[in-house]
């Protein structure tokens, strides 16, 4: 790439000069960016139907967990221009409640046979049974799924608004977990100061994911 093509292409890069908290409004423009940032990801390449019907799937179980599982919780954050995304779920610091599990909660079953189709449907449920059994104990930030729009991938863009959101994390005084789906990521999310602590291999044919834990970096306050 000469100097001169890539100075034209950081200037047509977006800029995230703020973030913004996503609203159930957001649901469909943020499962679409998931889905066209995660269509060439090993593990959802690997789960995913096949055919016609890949980016329709993609879409409709990101819309699923972006609606159930974390906009309610407020923690949802994207760039103003919609460009990136990322789906955090807060701790359950109260005991006495717990987060759902994929076991618990049977309306995950056709969520993951829309992804993955009948002939796919055993490799969803060994992946849904391998990331239950991989999250810590204790109460932390668990960042679902961060994305950014293929055409700015490589920009700074994901690195800037995992450093945002990490800034709310880390005045909550908490731990925060995710399981990496692309090994290319490793040292993006190094940088941010998680580290793998094991792989996640749900069957021997899977590609594996690489659970990755940032200790605490200050006191538990409000934010």
């Amino acid at each position: 790439m000469s100097g001169n093509t890539e100075q034209a292409l950081l200037r047509k890069t977006p800029a995230v000069p703020a973030i913004k908290r996503a609203s159930i409004d957001d649901a469909a423009r943020l499962a679409r960016l998931f889905a066209a940032a995660f269509d060439r990801d090993p593990v959802f390449h690997w789960l995913a139907r096949d055919g016609g019907a890949r980016a329709t799937a993609l879409q409709r179980f990101f819309f699923w967990v972006l609606r159930e599982r974390s906009l309610p919780h407020g923690e949802t954050w994207m760039a103003p221009d919609g460009y990136a995304a990322a789906a955090w779920i807060p701790p359950y610091f109260d005991s006495k409640k717990n987060p759902p599990t994929f076991r618990g909660d049977m309306r995950l079953l056709p969520v993951i046979l829309g992804l993955t189709g009948l002939s796919r449907f055993p490799r969803g449920a060994a992946m849904a049974q391998a990331l239950e059994a991989a999250h810590p104990k204790e109460p932390f930030f668990y960042l679902a799924f961060i994305g950014v729009a293929p055409r700015f991938q490589g920009s700074g863009l994901g690195s800037a608004l995992l450093t945002d959101t990490l800034a709310r994390v880390d005045a909550a005084g908490a731990p925060a977990f995710l399981e990496n789906s692309n090994p290319r990521n490793i040292k993006l999310y190094e940088r941010a100061g998680f580290s793998v602590t094991h792989e996640v291999v749900a069957r021997r044919d899977a590609p594996p994911l690489f659970a990755m834990w940032r200790p605490a970096r200050a006191t538990r306050a409000q934010y």
